[in-house]
């Protein structure tokens, strides 16, 4: 877990939040406006998505922004959270060494994508750590109707984030699935290239969820609802929709009103 502290003596609320949301920098532009106009120090535990809905679960945290629907939905469900809004959204890609020994550079779906790395026997990383990323490329595999169970030593789990794996990947010039925002703003490339993106099942939303305070009376519900009106407003849309990295926008913002 990375914590992100801030500074003491102001009000702080704890969010847990994904790797691949922090890698991408945007928390960067977006917490001193949050400070700036509301007052507040938001402290990021910066985990997996699963990690993240275990501490919401616990109430160490007083919300959680993360990205993998069905988890998220579930946690809802059984009661961890009061709601799930919907904040914004990039899309995930299939990244690997740039002579595409897999050839999946022209495949037309990705599920064409996984089937021909795995006829290969190329190098893959796998985040392997239960994170929104790791969770949407297992569901990815068994689409493509194959079982990360089964495969040999070209399969390699790292159990790290996101920023972890591609440089395991950049290191062992493998296959990994990213999401686009981490991958552009990755500085140790190496030999990968973007190879694959623009499938539908590659639509990567991220959710805000407020921890319930029924369950854990400590956590800070009004610091959460304060940061959620935030996050949808007119302000978090203009700054979300305009940070882009070598001139490509990194999110879309779609939360409703």
């Amino acid at each position: 877990m990375i914590l992100l502290a801030s500074p003491l003596g102001a009000e702080t609320m704890k969010l847990a939040v994904t790797t691949s949301f922090h890698n991408s920098g945007l928390s960067d532009v977006l917490l001193p406006e949050i400070k700036a106009e509301t007052g507040m120090d938001v402290q990021l535990l910066v985990v997996g998505t699963g990690q993240a809905l275990r501490l919401g679960r616990a109430g160490d945290v007083d919300a959680i922004l993360v990205h993998s629907k069905a988890a998220e939905e579930t946690f809802v469900a059984d009661g961890h959270a009061t709601h799930r809004r919907e904040i914004m959204y990039n899309d995930f890609v299939l990244v690997g060494p740039s002579d595409d020994p897999a050839g999946i550079g022209n495949a037309p779906t990705v599920t064409s994508v996984l089937q021909r790395i795995a006829e290969k026997g190329a190098s893959f990383i796998s985040r392997g750590d239960e994170s929104g990323t790791h969770k949407m490329e297992q569901s990815l595999w068994r689409a493509a109707e194959r079982d990360p169970a089964t495969f040999e030593g070209w399969y390699k789990e790292v159990g790290a984030g996101m920023g972890a794996s591609l440089n395991t990947a950049s290191a062992l010039d493998a296959y990994i699935l990213s999401d686009r925002a981490s991958w552009l703003n990755f500085g140790n490339k190496g030999n990968l290239a973007l190879l694959f993106a623009g499938d539908p099942a590659l639509f990567n939303q991220y959710a805000y969820l407020p921890v319930n305070p029924e369950n854990h009376p400590h956590v800070n519900a009004e610091a959460a609802g304060t940061l959620e009106m935030w996050l949808t407003s007119s302000k978090a849309q203009q700054l979300i929709n305009g940070y882009e990295i070598d001139g490509e926008a990194l999110f879309v913002f779609n939360a409703l009103p």
